[in-house]
């Protein structure tokens, strides 16, 4: 009986592969097709014609790609410096020896991470909306009626006002993710540097920042990849517009494929993606680790 009970590695193994295949299957797989898509004209039917490269550069001269592609670097760099910026400020308060209910603060924060992002969305289109919105509410009741405007079709205001519920969603997230790291800091640390004369901003810092460096180098990676794709909060928002003022690649690549039936150039567009996006990723990276580098943070 003892000699049929296979060894503990092919036992590992045999449980590692079901979550490995059904990663390969529902992520490499569907990359492959669309890199095989993207070489052909194809609308969709049985019927596809071999293009060779011409929708790669069709997308190099494609300027509606490269205002999308502007729009996920301006989300990114404003969710980075907002999400996890506001994160590690909040982190640091709940981690305070002055902080009560830290357990509530934790969970009410996480709470919008939560909730779908296409009803994150829906909320915060309300929030803008002309008539009934409370933005503009406020502005009637404060005397600012003159400021009263339709805020998402504000070419000029509409990407920080898209930008701001994906702040407003993630900020708990991150936040609990630096706080299971700073919570591995041993408190002696703090409480040595307390005694010689430290400040709040000195121990956050050249302590709690140094030791937490590579969970913050996660955190903006995570930040990085999922803004670089970013699509439901748009979508339920404003559809790319007003024009494609809010236009971002992952919207762009689902109005060419289904509302415009051009599947071949919207399998290049979803390759594209996936290509400047590792390199927005390795880019941000190197420039964190510069950056902190250069203050000295090893």
């Amino acid at each position: 009986m003892l000699r049929s009970i296979k060894p503990k590695g092919t036992v590992i193994a045999a449980f590692l592969a079901i979550p490995l295949v059904w990663y390969i299957f529902s992520v490499f797989v569907p990359l492959i097709a669309a890199l095989f898509y993207s070489f052909f004209d194809w609308k969709g039917g049985p019927n596809k014609t071999f293009s060779g490269l011409s929708n790669y550069v069709k997308l190099v001269h494609d300027a509606t790609f490269w205002k999308a592609f502007g729009h996920n670097i301006f989300i990114v760099i404003v969710c980075i410096l907002g999400q996890i910026g506001i994160a590690f400020l909040l982190a640091l308060m709940i981690n305070s020896r002055l902080a009560k209910f830290k357990a509530i603060h934790r969970t009410f924060g996480f709470f919008p991470s939560t909730i779908s992002a296409v009803y994150i969305g829906m909320i915060w289109t309300m929030v803008y909306d002309y008539k009934r919105g409370i933005l503009n509410y406020i502005l009637n009741a404060t005397g600012h009626s003159d400021a009263v405007q339709v805020w998402l079709n504000n070419k000029n205001l509409v990407m920080p006002l898209v930008s701001i519920p994906l702040v407003w969603q993630f900020i708990g997230y991150y936040m609990v993710i630096i706080l299971s790291a700073m919570a591995s800091i041993d408190k002696e640390i703090f409480e040595v540097a307390e005694l010689d004369g430290a400040n709040a901003w000195q121990r956050a810092t050249k302590i709690v920042l140094p030791l937490i460096k590579n969970m913050l180098l996660v955190c903006i990676t995570l930040c990085v990849a999922g803004n670089m794709k970013v699509f439901d909060h748009i979508y339920s928002m404003t559809e790319g517009g007003p024009g494609t003022a809010s236009m971002v690649m992952a919207l762009y690549g689902y109005k060419i494929s289904f509302e415009q039936s051009n599947m071949g150039y919207g399998s290049c567009i979803s390759v594209a993606i996936f290509v400047v996006s590792l390199a927005v990723i390795g880019l941000s990276r190197w420039l964190v680790n510069t950056a902190m580098r250069g203050k000295g943070v090893d």
